[in-house]
């Protein structure tokens, strides 16, 4: 196998353990039956750090359960290659060239230079920021509890669940009770955003601020520049067109901060992370349309995200507004842009629009729900968001299966999912043909 069909077949394998876990008597309530289905959704979500659930995890899953569920956020969010990897690391085992060429495939990097020490940076950093929120959170959270051992247990299952992006929630009524908390609708945004942004970004950053080289100066990448750039204005924008929509219905006779930063919080949970201020079903359809073209689109590349990421939603703009000038070549910060790159874009956009299509029209004839319902589930599911108009458990089985297929590709990501119908022995195209114009648009 090629290590794309490699690596899809370990998040396969990952979910099928997941799904034999979950199914174990410890990681359940006594009395508490779940049927195979919805223990499969559960895992599929969890591994994909979807966030969308057919049963009530709170009332479900012992605090056992919830503790596998957590592992299981990790495994999904920073990928199956790198825990793996982590392990080695841990054992002191030597990792091969074939290890580190599935590592580079499933952190969607070009070299397998420095591959060891990025994965060391990352652990690192993700894992620090998790107990940096967990204890911010956790102290918060006492006065909300019977005791600080539920609090700083709710804080890191919080911190965990918001920089994995995985947005399962346990209590119920996910952070609607903190509607008017700015305080933890900011950190959880920013956790949100460290762990959706990407992990090449939250490498350069640290690099660019603590191993600054005096004598050559610190230059970020331009997937970087492009990543920031990108994921910033879409949550900025994003949360003031909310903001705008909203203000004469959901945010009507509400101050201006509680429209504003609830918009903010309702732009960046729809990056991929699915826990909410605000009930999604309250929205005006416009603005469930709009948050569903968010979720689209996704977090960026390597990161715990999903969708069509936000470098792919970049470079595509970048194309049409050069077709509309008229240019040959895309440039952006004094570099130009590989028409690989290009290509892979346009290629991504197409199948995914065409994979949510396909599966909104399925589900529109096999779900008794509303088509905004469809649409709004559809693209939860694809950009591993989990946010939902409660449709979720009132799916049929096959509605199951299809939004765990979405949920599967959209973690394992569009371009991954086509790569693996590749034949890995097929031999490339050494004629070139003659060419002729065709009418087009």
């Amino acid at each position: 196998m090629t290590p794309v069909q490699l690596i899809i077949t370990y998040y396969f394998v990952a979910v099928t353990i997941s799904t034999i876990v979950l199914s174990l008597p410890f990681t359940k309530k006594p009395g508490v039956s779940v049927s195979f289905i919805d223990t499969l959704f559960t895992a599929a979500s969890s591994v994909s750090v979807t966030g969308l659930a057919t049963v009530d995890v709170g009332d479900t899953y012992s605090t056992a359960g919830i503790w596998v569920l957590m592992g299981i956020f990790q495994l999904g969010g920073l990928g199956v290659m790198m825990l793996s990897t982590f392990f080695y690391l841990i054992l002191r085992r030597k990792i091969g060239l074939k290890q580190r060429q599935l590592i580079m495939t499933d952190t969607n990097q070009y070299t397998m230079s420095g591959m060891v020490r990025m994965l060391r940076e990352i652990l690192i950093l993700i894992i620090g920021i998790e107990v940096i929120g967990a204890v911010i959170l956790g102290l918060y959270f006492i006065p909300f509890y019977d005791s600080v051992s539920d609090a700083m247990f709710q804080g890191l299952y919080n911190s965990v669940s918001l920089v994995t992006n995985a947005g399962v929630d346990i209590t119920g009524s996910s952070l609607t009770p903190f509607v008017n908390d700015y305080f933890v609708q900011f950190i959880s945004i920013l956790l949100i955003v460290a762990g959706g942004i990407g992990f090449p970004v939250l490498i350069e950053t640290r690099r660019f601020l603590f191993e600054k080289n005096t004598l050559v100066p610190f230059r970020f990448s331009l997937f970087v520049k492009i990543t920031t750039v990108t994921y910033l204005l879409l949550l900025v924008v994003g949360g003031l067109l909310i903001w705008g929509m909203e203000y004469h219905h959901l945010f009507q006779g509400k101050s201006w901060y509680e429209g504003f930063f609830n918009s903010m919080f309702l732009s960046a949970t729809s990056r991929s992370a699915g826990l909410q201020t605000v009930d999604s079903a309250a929205l005006t359809i416009p603005t469930q349309l709009f948050v569903s073209f968010l979720m689209f689109i996704g977090a960026s590349p390597s990161s715990v995200g999903g969708g069509i990421r936000t470098t792919t939603f970049a470079v595509t703009i970048l194309f049409l507004v050069s077709v509309i000038r008229g240019r040959k070549h895309i440039y952006v910060f004094g570099r130009e842009v590989y028409q690989e790159d290009v290509r892979k874009s346009l290629a991504v956009i197409i199948f995914a629009a065409m994979l949510c299509f396909t599966a909104i029209l399925v589900l529109a004839g096999s779900e008794d729900a509303g088509i905004n319902e469809i649409i709004f589930e559809v693209f939860s599911a694809f950009g591993t968001c989990g946010l939902s108009l409660g449709l979720t458990p009132h799916l049929s089985t096959f509605g199951k299966v299809v939004i765990i297929l979405l949920m599967f590709i959209g973690r394992v990501g569009i371009m991954y999912s086509m790569l693996s119908l590749r034949n890995k022995n097929e031999p490339k195209n050494a004629i070139r043909l003659p060419k002729e114009k065709i009418i087009t648009g």
